[in-house]
């Protein structure tokens, strides 16, 4: 527990300014966390040999990420002419690696770089579109709430399993414990910080997003436990790798885009 708490106030030193900063700095810190976060998903599923499958996914990954605006001016490729073109580079390489490298790898890694690459863009969206500060601060008290009150709810109430065979500790009522108190925070929230949107939509909008971040967090347990793995890295010590930590921000940053809350 200490450990954890000292790697999460070390983390909270380096994140908020740089989040505070904005700009070109939050831009490649993402880009590095993006990087990290897949690397993690591969290995968690099978090492490669070499380092080509490692090349071709960060960029296919690094181009998911890239905001619409840098395509205005570039007259040869829209975005998801890129994504295709790196998507053919990668089936191409299975022939030049005479099936050392296979159709289903291919598969799985531009899934991978889809999976951790959408939502680290929605990220660097929120920090750049209005009220950034303001919206980054709601989803990350929405998943952080719901966390805790998922843990806290689960230790004092849990009795019956929500996903054993995904997540043996989790509880249904240690999940709804955690749409509790998200909602809570999320109406303290909005007092101190109003949205241009009515109780009732702040309230919906928080129960959804509390409900799919703890889906966001399964979906990472599904992946470990089908890979046989504890944490996706050992970058963070006492709370594993990126994936562990950004989960459930996978998820719930798109959908806030998606249903356009922000």
């Amino acid at each position: 527990m200490k450990q954890r708490t000292i790697t999460a106030i070390l983390a909270l030193l380096v994140f908020v300014p740089i989040i505070i900063m904005g700009g070109m700095p939050f831009t490649i810190f993402i880009y590095l966390l993006a990087t990290i976060g897949l690397i993690e998903l591969i290995r968690m599923r099978h090492p490669e040999k070499g380092f080509v499958p490692y090349v071709l996914s960060a960029l296919l990954t690094w181009v998911i990420l890239l905001p619409e605006a840098v395509f205005t001016d570039i007259a040869w490729f829209t975005k998801y002419e890129l994504i295709s073109i790196m998507i053919f580079v990668l089936l191409a390489y299975t022939v030049l690696a005479q099936n050392a490298f296979t159709f289903d790898q291919v598969g799985f890694v531009i899934l991978a770089a889809f999976y951790v690459g959408l939502g680290f863009f929605y990220l660097i969206e929120t920090r750049d579109g209005a009220n950034a500060l303001r919206n980054i601060l709601f989803a990350c008290f929405i998943i952080w709430a719901t966390d805790t009150g998922a843990y806290l709810f689960g230790r004092k109430f849990g009795k019956r399993k929500l996903l054993p065979a995904i997540s043996p500790k989790k509880t249904v009522e240690g999940a709804l414990g955690g749409i509790l108190v998200a909602v809570v925070v999320a109406v303290i929230f909005h007092l101190v910080v109003p949205f241009d949107h009515s109780w009732l939509t702040v309230m919906i909008v928080t129960v959804i997003a509390s409900s799919v971040g703890q889906i966001g967090d399964l979906v990472e347990s599904a992946f470990k436990r089908v890979y046989n793995v504890k944490d996706s890295g050992k970058i963070l010590p006492g709370h594993g790798g990126i994936l562990d930590r950004f989960d459930s921000m996978l998820f719930v940053f798109p959908l806030l885009h998606f249903i356009h809350f922000f």
